[in-house]
């Protein structure tokens, strides 16, 4: 049995809320037979749609594949959280690629959650897009460097849409008694991921993408032209981009060695009703700063949706919402007793040092993955570099590919067992206050 598919039913979209509540595409067909292309693109998630779509806006010729259908994988099944800036802090990237670079990076941080907005402005995406992002300490060591981290935005980069928040601002916005303070964004957002995700697959429609469904991948011939090869067919194209992200598997070998498949669990509960001013009083998203991070937000229907827990592997725990109801109930312990109405789980893809992976595996192949849990706009924005990478402007998708990154140690059959190990000490840290 092909792991991809050890969760799902090939061509179905697992039973979210996302899913419950989205506004329907219609199935597009598999493959079958010989296509030409200017450019195929392997994977319907964010990196790829937008990849697919800025190509097709330039006038060039798209095949888009996925195994199962658009948005599938984690583009549809995420937190929904369009976060400021990259995956590491700005601090960090000073320390690790310096301060000319870090601000490069602020810089294209920024442009992938304009583009975000902007696309979702432009082709009229409904994905009940709002404001605000809280990022939460649960000791005051990690409220003061969540300060710290806000002053250093603020003058360095000149970003000044973050409200710092002491106990009691925090509990008006979040009253957790977990949480000591920590700081809201407001230049962040979030979104209905997956409603997102298929507004980008309507608009690459229109401007001339073909896609298919239901058409996995399983070999890529090199070469000028590439080919890309499918259970019922092929594509001939002068460029290929991959756009797998946790759902690689076996195509790439230098890629996949850098990115790993990790599982993300959520889950919606009932409507709260009067409850929500015990929950969220202010419609935001919220973060902690654990290592496994704690993050959830309201749906537009008053639900608690709810992300924590992480397993390794492509197989999901049994009992999803037993899962996620416990770091739930360290958080809100108000809602212990909250009926779980829908649950479920997602594959995403993380890189060792949780920066994205870029790169060019060859002369006409490009790939984009391992966002580490901050895909709503880097995915997005990858997608876009990767276009204009096709088209001889390399300029951001360069900046991109020059950060550094390794294989994870062990290689395929020992990545996992090792991984586990790790987040098992960073869980255990978490649950000391360490």
């Amino acid at each position: 049995m092909n792991l991809l598919y050890a969760n799902d039913i090939l061509g179905e979209y697992p039973p979210s809320w996302y899913a419950a509540t989205a506004t329907p595409l219609a199935p597009f067909a598999p493959l079958k037979g010989a296509y030409k292309a200017d450019v195929c693109v392997i994977g319907a998630g964010y990196t790829g749609l937008s990849a697919a779509l800025h190509l097709a806006q330039a006038g060039r010729d798209v095949v888009l594949l996925d195994a199962q259908r658009v948005g599938f994988g984690a583009s549809g099944r995420n937190g929904g959280q369009l976060g400021s800036g990259q995956r590491m802090e700005q601090d960090a990237l000073e320390a690790l690629v310096g301060a000319p670079e870090a601000a490069k990076l602020w810089e294209l941080g920024e442009d992938a959650k304009n583009l975000v907005k902007s696309l979702i402005a432009d082709h009229g995406i409904d994905c009940n897009l709002k404001p605000g992002v809280a990022w939460t300490g649960s000791s005051d060591k990690e409220v003061r460097h969540l300060h710290e981290y806000a002053d250093l935005l603020a003058g360095t980069y000149g970003y000044d849409q973050i409200e710092t928040l002491d106990h009691a601002g925090l509990q008006s916005v979040c009253p957790s008694p977990d949480y000591r303070g920590g700081i809201l964004d407001m230049g962040a957002a979030h979104l209905h991921p997956l409603n997102f995700a298929l507004g980008l697959a309507r608009a690459a429609v229109a401007a001339g993408v073909r896609i298919f469904e239901r058409s996995a991948v399983h070999g890529v011939d090199e070469g000028t032209p590439a080919t890309v090869r499918t259970d019922g067919g092929h594509v001939v194209a002068d460029h290929v981009i991959l756009a797998c992200n946790g759902y690689l598997g076996g195509l790439n070998r230098r890629v996949a060695a850098r990115v790993m498949p990790i599982n993300n669990f959520i889950a919606a509960t009932e409507p709260l009703g009067e409850r929500i001013k015990d929950v969220l009083p202010r419609d935001v998203a919220v973060a902690d700063s654990r290592f496994v991070v704690n993050y959830f937000r309201l749906s537009h229907d008053g639900r608690l949706l709810f992300g924590g827990g992480e397993s390794y592997g492509y197989r999901f725990p049994a009992d999803i919402a037993a899962k996620v109801r416990k770091p739930m109930s360290v958080v809100f312990p108000q809602l212990r007793d909250v009926k779980i109405d829908y649950a479920w789980g997602g594959t995403l893809g993380i890189t060792m040092k949780r920066l994205p992976y870029l790169a060019r595996t060859s002369r006409n192949v490009l790939s984009a993955s391992g966002y580490s849990g901050h895909g709503v706009g880097t995915a997005t924005h990858a997608g876009q570099l990767m276009a204009r990478a096709v088209q001889g402007d390399g300029e951001g998708f360069d900046t991109l590919s020059a950060l550094p990154s390794s294989p994870f140690p062990g290689g395929s059959a020992l990545r996992s067992p090792l991984l586990v190990l790790a987040m098992s000490w960073y869980s255990l840290r978490d649950r000391l206050g360490v």
